[in-house]
């Protein structure tokens, strides 16, 4: 990767520039001279940090997976010992922040750099990289919890939660979210069809 200093402050804001400028403008939008504008860089700072569009592609990748890890912390979700009722207030915990406030804007940032990864091999690897993060502990949390296949029911429950945010954020719910005691619920019932059957 050809970003310099991750994690410094500017290489942050140029990231989270980036991920705001996907959200608002989308792909079209994100350009080296934009993010400069948005940021209030001068000229040429964006294409200092991260040379090509690949790089900053690659940057915007790095800086959702750690803003996504804030919103959704593995290390938050309590051990399955705790109970199960206590797995599923952690999981619907996690949606509902994703579906409140400015997290919502994250979520079309990370659809805008699925898409692109769907085109760039090499940013493929990358974004799947980061996506590991999330489902690894996922897996090992159904796993704990008496999963009888937790590889399959890991992808059944990322996918249903994809499916949720996608359709609270951009698709035909978009006006609607689903209240935390809502969310408790829904996930209850799924995780009873996972480890129940």
């Amino acid at each position: 990767m050809s970003v310099r200093s991750a994690g410094s402050p500017r290489t942050e804001l140029i990231a989270d520039t980036a991920l705001t400028l996907l959200a608002e403008r989308g792909m079209r939008g994100l350009t080296h001279r934009a993010v400069d504008e948005a940021a209030g860089l001068p000229q040429g700072s964006t294409s200092n940090h991260a040379r090509t569009r690949l790089a900053l592609l690659e940057a915007a990748v790095r800086r959702q997976a750690e803003r996504e890890a804030e919103v959704l912390n593995p290390a938050e979700m309590p051990h399955p010992s705790a109970g199960r009722e206590r797995l599923v207030a952690g999981l619907a915990m996690a949606l509902h922040r994703y579906l409140t406030g400015d997290h919502r804007r994250l979520l079309v940032s990370r659809y805008e750099l699925a898409m692109e990864a769907t085109r760039r091999p090499e940013l493929r690897a990358y974004y799947d990289a980061a996506g590991a993060q999330f489902r690894e502990p996922l897996e090992a949390l159904l796993r704990a919890a008496g999963s009888t296949a937790p590889e399959r029911h890991t992808l059944s429950l990322v996918a249903w939660c994809d499916g949720l945010m996608f359709s609270c954020v951009a698709g035909s719910y978009h006006a609607t979210a689903p209240t935390l005691e809502e969310l408790r619920s829904s996930v209850g019932e799924l995780l009873r069809g996972m480890l129940d059957e």
